[in-house]
């Protein structure tokens, strides 16, 4: 009996653990992704400002994170934040002037474009485009937060 709650327990733990994965977004305008955690590992990737990552775990000053893509690497803690991110995850998404398939467009964000997350409702997020373009797109073409 005692076993089979322990059993339970771990499992529970380990599915709140992933159910609430940490977020983070690269804080600066360059950040380069390693292949492990230090300075002296190969850059894998280059990523800019606002993209969004999901923490697997961390070691010292480092996190290792996967991106919308399954990529998985190293940054340095000090070079992301908590501000709220998305990154559009299918070929061509329609921004809207409102939560609603039957909203106006008011643009387009094509397959990697990075978003400012500014508000959830309803399945949809409202977003803005560095260029100030802000809008609604569905959540389910987004990844992050």
């Amino acid at each position: 009996m005692i076993r089979r709650l322990c059993l339970g327990l771990v499992f529970l733990l380990a599915f709140t653990s992933v159910a609430h994965a940490e977020m983070v977004s690269i804080s600066r305008h360059k950040v380069s992704m390693r292949s492990g955690p230090g300075t002296k590992y190969q850059i894998k990737w280059e990523l800019g400002l606002g993209y969004p990552l999901k923490v697997i775990s961390s070691k010292g000053n480092w996190l290792k994170v996967t991106d919308y893509e399954s990529d998985t690497g190293w940054v340095d803690k000090k070079l992301v934040g908590k501000t709220p991110y998305m990154i559009v995850k299918n070929e061509k998404t329609i921004i809207c002037d409102g939560p609603g398939e039957k909203q106006r467009i008011v643009g387009e964000a094509n397959l990697g474009v990075v978003l400012r997350t500014i508000q959830h409702k309803k399945g949809w997020v409202r977003v803005k485009h560095e260029s100030g373009l802000t809008g609604w797109v569905r959540q389910d073409l987004l990844w992050g937060w």
